[in-house]
């Protein structure tokens, strides 16, 4: 029996206009009457959560940043964390400066659930690779930085993540394995091709669901969880169901147990009544 289901948000939960839809909405309420408790897992911090979301009262919990911070929503009270090693961000930051000096790039971090970026990514994203559809977001969640390195130093061991913004794709694997090969403490994951997410390394999406394992008294195999991205990955491995949508990448397609139809399909409420059956 399924009794904690976690739910990515982007091209997962929410169709292509970044909206919940209502046959998605119907099917997360029906499903939490049912007595499953709804968590959101996702890469965002809990600042930048979609309100078509937190409106729903029955999504109790949310997994932020990679699995960096867990949260009670109705109480936006943080329950538990993993913050960035002290000096990790640092050191990515001078290897990326040493790596890719002339390629486009920007950076931005994550502070008690609020985004902070580099003030001219904030200023034009298209510029450092974002797509024309995200325009809106980033210049909405993002809070624009001049002094981006004082920051960090500043917050240092209170950094929920750090992320590199960049276009070009070769340099973002090569930067990828270079963080590897020094073992700069940082767990690395990536949600669209632009990005590379960096939180402590024992966060991940899988390591929320851990923590509310403990907190709701539920069994690895009583969880189900909804992905379509490789920051998906560890979570629905980990997950007794672990669901991809269609429009998965091959790596998350790869590791479910189940397939559901396309995000924009409602896809979740599909998986929810004709996979899991607790609608």
């Amino acid at each position: 029996m399924i009794k904690l289901v976690a739910l990515d948000l982007d091209r997962t939960t929410l169709n292509s206009q970044a909206r919940l839809s209502s046959g998605n909405r119907k099917a997360l309420v029906d499903a939490a009457h049912n007595g499953v408790h709804i968590c959101i897992a996702s890469g965002r911090c809990f600042d930048s959560l979609p309100e078509d979301v937190l409106a729903v009262k029955e999504i109790e919990y949310a997994i932020t940043g990679n699995g960096a911070a867990v949260y009670y929503i109705p109480e936006k009270k943080r329950i538990h964390s993993f913050a960035l090693p002290v000096g990790a961000a640092d050191c990515v930051m001078d290897l990326v400066e040493k790596m890719a000096p002339d390629i486009p790039h920007a950076f931005e971090t994550f502070v008690d659930g609020v985004a902070y970026a580099w003030a001219e990514y904030v200023e034009n994203p298209v510029g450092y690779g974002t797509t024309q559809t995200a325009i809106p977001y980033v210049k909405r969640t993002r809070t624009p930085v001049k002094d981006f390195r004082g920051f960090v130093k500043a917050h240092d061991g209170n950094l929920d993540g750090l992320d590199l913004v960049i276009s070009n794709e070769q340099m973002k694997q090569k930067i990828y394995d270079q963080i590897k090969k020094e073992e700069i403490p940082v767990y690395l994951t990536s949600s669209v091709k632009q990005l590379l997410e960096m939180s402590n390394p024992e966060a991940g999406k899988h390591s929320g669901l851990k923590v509310l394992m403990d907190v709701l008294n539920v069994k690895q195999e009583e969880i189900a969880a909804f992905g379509d991205a490789d920051n998906d990955i560890d979570m629905l491995k980990f997950a007794g169901t672990g669901i991809a949508m269609a429009n998965a990448s091959e790596k998350a397609l790869a590791v479910a147990d189940e397939v559901t139809v396309h995000h924009d399909n409602d896809g979740v409420a599909y998986g929810l009544k004709n996979i899991l059956h607790v609608i």
